[in-house]
């Protein structure tokens, strides 16, 4: 069998991954390209523009979500849908989403080039707004591909601008006007993402592949607490509502019970907004964020049930509205698949290990509609979300070779065996 990236062009890939990177490029070396914004549209025209080159078409969805076709010989065969996506938290790295992508194009593009015609078409998929950090919750294009979460629902949300999904998804579309628009959630034989891992498991171990067993379950709340606005130095304290003395006490019960129900928890109070926030006035108005995760869904849900009464008991004398946003259960990827890797991972002399996800991808969601899988590859400290974020070109190339090859079995020689 091929050694380690010989099946496909590792600097090509290496280079696409760089040059993808100078789109929303910061000072400190990592990305900001935020879903829907200037950055994902750059980000299109490059990507269209490769396509282009290679041979490939392209087309989108109602929901903004990019695909790149190689057609099989077959169109009525249910595709392959291969990818991860192009967007990026505010200070992200260059990694976390686009090396899916670009692996996934190199995969394809190295197939195509060495004239191998596919039995079905292979399609690589740029989700819509994974990341969540501009419009949330995350996952948007995904969601709306499987059914998950109307359009309708994801068009109304807005970003702390006032600016909703809807405006910013019919920018996006006016940038493209000759792009092919695809149905909602057309049907898909089976789905592949590689990603980096975002943990430190795969660098610590040594080994280079990851072959996730699946991905754990996640919980988000958006919480709002209502008080009075005051006069801090005239309103005495007991006549106060102040809605930041409250966030205090739900803050401090919240982790207090939630994040130590298990050791295998995971409770983040990542954003919090203080209104009027001015120095000299009591807070009136407190919104935040909880992400609540776990791999265990009876604990994820025990954890998650506390969440409403616990801000109920410690919200007085302010009011407390809880809303569920993300109800994720842990799942578990299609076992022929994660034997697939394995064995390419072998083959190609590739240190490999299964290994469960603590993070969410939208394959957790193309799980519920066909057989998915991921492949991981390791990323420097485990670090990502961060400027910093790394991984070694020779890992980037190992994982989209394995990819590569699980591809062409599933497109290629398994028809030809069959055949």
């Amino acid at each position: 069998m091929p050694a380690s990236g010989s099946l496909i062009d590792a600097d090509r890939l290496w280079s696409r991954l760089m040059a993808l990177a100078e789109i929303g490029a910061t000072p400190a070396g990592g990305v900001n390209r935020q879903a829907l914004s200037d950055g994902e549209i750059a980000a299109w025209h490059l990507m269209l523009g490769w396509a282009q080159e290679a041979g490939f078409s392209a087309a989108t969805d109602a929901a903004g979500n990019l695909f790149i076709t190689l057609a099989g010989r077959d169109p009525a065969a249910l595709p392959i849908l291969l990818g991860s996506h192009l967007d990026s938290q505010p200070t992200g790295g260059k990694f976390d989403g686009a090396a899916g992508v670009l692996a996934a194009f190199e995969a394809v593009a190295a197939l195509a080039e060495r004239g191998e015609t596919p039995q079905r078409d292979l399609i690589i998929v740029g989700w819509m707004n994974e990341e969540g950090s501009r419009f949330a919750p995350g996952m948007m294009g995904s969601e709306a591909f499987t059914g998950e979460r109307s359009l309708d629902v994801i068009r109304a949300v807005r970003d702390t601008g006032g600016i909703s999904v809807g405006a910013a998804l019919d920018r996006l579309h006016a940038a493209f006007p000759a792009l092919p628009r695809k149905p909602l959630g057309f049907p898909v034989a089976a789905y592949i993402e590689l990603h980096i891992e975002q943990g430190p498991v795969l660098e610590s171990t040594g080994h280079v592949i990851g072959v996730v067993t699946g991905i754990q379950g996640k919980k988000t709340f958006k919480v709002a607490i209502e008080g009075a606005e005051g006069h801090a130095g005239t309103l005495v304290q007991h006549q106060r509502r102040d809605a930041l003395a409250a966030f205090a006490r739900i803050a401090s019960a919240l982790h207090a019970e939630i994040g130590t129900i298990d050791p295998a928890i995971k409770f983040t109070i990542g954003y919090a907004a203080v209104e009027p926030n001015a120095p000299s006035v009591v807070p009136s108005r407190v919104t935040f964020s909880i992400d609540l995760r776990h791999p265990d869904n009876a604990v994820l849900d025990a954890a998650g049930n506390r969440v409403a009464v616990l801000c109920r008991d410690h919200s007085s004398p302010c009011a407390v509205t809880v809303v569920p946003l993300v109800d994720a259960p842990s799942n578990t990827f299609d076992a022929a698949l994660r034997e697939r890797i394995a064995r390419a991972a072998r083959e190609q002399h590739q240190p490999a290990m299964a290994i469960a996800s603590a993070a969410g991808h939208d394959a957790r969601h193309l799980a519920k509609v066909c057989p998915a899988a991921m492949i991981f590859i390791p990323c420097r400290n485990g670090a990502s979300h961060v400027e910093h974020e790394w991984a070694e070109p020779a890992h980037v190339a190992a994982g989209a070779s394995v990819l590569a090859q699980v591809l062409r079995e599933l497109a290629i020689r398994d028809h030809a065996t069959a055949a």
